[in-house]
């Protein structure tokens, strides 16, 4: 009897009753501090329940799409989750069984009950009862949470945290919401936080946030799984839907399907949908037409790289996680050699933490200067022609050596010559040298194409970007954050 019992000991530590709700708790809390709550929230939440047999831990989903992808993506997680609670070694099983409603009157007969008589309960709303396990959830990691409060508020993104703030009093009344930047201004940051307020502040409990690998990678082991159904419960029966970095959905044609249907679905029932991109709508010409008249009629908002108030405020943010003081003067330091990625100072931060503590010294300006030097040097880098040319083409969404042929057309000689004047710029390049990296026969193209665009600066013209006419100092300003963030 007690070689049969023994697999179902919990660890002393635990101290965790054979309460019915109390092992629900302790087994998803458990999962939670793994996987973190939205991922909990997203695939397991009250869809997937726990059984404990003679031989172990059954993991029941209810379809065969959730019980594919559990043991694809958490298997490692539920053994580990499982050896914690009870003995290592646990066996864990899966199938597929629909959740059953509990009555009342079967909560309370299981008061008494042992582990292995257990059929660990999906979560119960709290007002059904005070042993619900939604109080014993772990609150996330301040140091990871990702809020508007943690937000540093500057010029460039002033008008996107105003919008995020105002949906997060009232999800629905701007959607989409299209957030758009270089990597590192903070977007991903406030999409996160919609979801993360609107869940807390206001108890909306269907958010989901993807990113568009994610929502890529299920809906093809939905196609491949027979599971399009439960794969559009998630991500169509919600609240509040986010999804990070768009652009990346450019060639997958079945994909932006999907995700055209999955807009169009949320917006008839006045959903909030939070999307965000490195390019305007108008640059996302790869995306096509459908998606782009899509994403334009909510509120388009750009995120501008950091200045140094902001990075300097960034900076100050993650300055308390060290073990030792930093001074403000190092800081400053930080916040002015680096550029407007926030990902940059937080590494920087990171590093003068361990260099600090490797060594046993205060931080100082000099132990500052000495371990960032490669950072800083990194920050000044050396522009040459092709880095230009790949900034150029990125923004205008053109092919990969077109700016070399000799077609005349607007599409391509307008940014051939913003290339070429943004080499006599950022380069040292001679005349000849410019135009025959371009395949131009003569210098005076490049004389030539210097004063047009001189002009067009000084006459604030438009050049075409994508399917839509942009202000030249725009554009280059585009092209120019590109070319800061390599």
């Amino acid at each position: 009897m007690e070689d049969a019992t023994s697999v179902w000991r919990m660890k002393d530590e635990q101290e965790v009753t054979r309460d019915a709700q109390e092992v629900v708790a302790a087994l998803r809390k458990q999962l939670t501090d793994q996987i973190g709550q939205e991922r909990f929230d997203l695939w397991f939440g009250e869809q997937v329940r726990f059984e404990l047999t003679s031989s172990g831990l059954l993991v029941c989903a209810p379809d065969q799409f959730v019980l594919d992808r559990l043991r694809k993506q958490f298997r490692g997680e539920i053994a580990v989750a499982a050896d914690h609670l009870f003995e290592p070694g646990t066996s864990v099983d899966y199938d597929v069984r629909e959740i059953e409603k509990k009555q009342p009157s079967h909560r309370c007969k299981t008061t008494n009950a042992s582990p292995r008589q257990l059929s660990l309960l999906p979560e119960l709303p709290v007002e059904e009862s005070p042993l619900s396990e939604r109080p014993t959830r772990p609150k996330r990691s301040t140091t990871a949470a990702k809020t508007l409060d943690s937000f540093v508020h500057g010029a460039g993104n002033r008008v996107a945290v105003t919008a995020a703030q105002s949906i997060c009093e009232r999800p629905g009344r701007m959607t989409p919401l299209f957030l758009y930047g270089p990597p590192g201004c903070g977007k991903t940051h406030l999409a996160e936080a919609i979801c993360q307020t609107t869940r807390q502040s206001l108890g909306v409990r269907r958010v989901v946030s993807l990113s568009s690998e994610q929502f890529t990678s299920m809906f093809l082991e939905a196609l491949q799984g027979s599971g399009l159904p439960s794969f559009r419960r998630k991500c169509r029966e919600v609240d509040v839907l986010a999804i990070d970095d768009i652009q990346f959905f450019a060639g997958k044609r079945a994909t932006l399907v999907e995700l055209q249907h999955t807009i169009d679905s949320l917006m008839r029932k006045g959903k909030q949908l939070v999307l965000t991109a490195d390019r305007p709508p108008s640059d996302l010409t790869n995306l096509g037409p459908e998606l782009i008249t899509r994403v334009s009629g909510g509120l388009v908002c750009a995120i501008e790289p950091a200045d140094f108030e902001t990075r300097l405020g960034i900076a100050r943010g993650f300055a308390p996680r060290c073990r030792r003081p930093i001074p403000d003067e190092v800081l400053r330091l930080v916040a002015g050699e680096l550029g407007g990625d926030a990902r940059q100072v937080e590494g920087a931060i990171n590093r003068l933490d361990a260099t600090s503590e490797a060594h046993g010294r205060a931080i100082t300006l000099e132990l500052a200067k000495a371990s960032l030097q490669d950072l800083f040097r990194a920050m000044h880098r050396i522009v040459r022609l092709p880095d230009i040319e790949r900034a150029i083409c990125e923004t205008f969404g053109l092919e990969a050596r077109s700016l070399h042929d000799g077609r005349k057309t607007k599409a391509s000689s307008h940014p051939r010559m913003l290339a070429m004047w943004l080499a006599r710029k950022y380069t040292r390049a001679a005349f000849s040298e410019i135009s025959e990296y371009f395949g131009r026969r003569s210098h005076s193209t490049v004389i030539s194409a210097e004063r047009k665009v001189s002009g067009w600066v000084a006459d604030r013209a438009t050049v075409q970007l994508g399917q839509a006419a942009c202000n030249v100092e725009d554009a280059i300003r585009r092209i120019e954050t590109r070319l800061r963030m390599g």
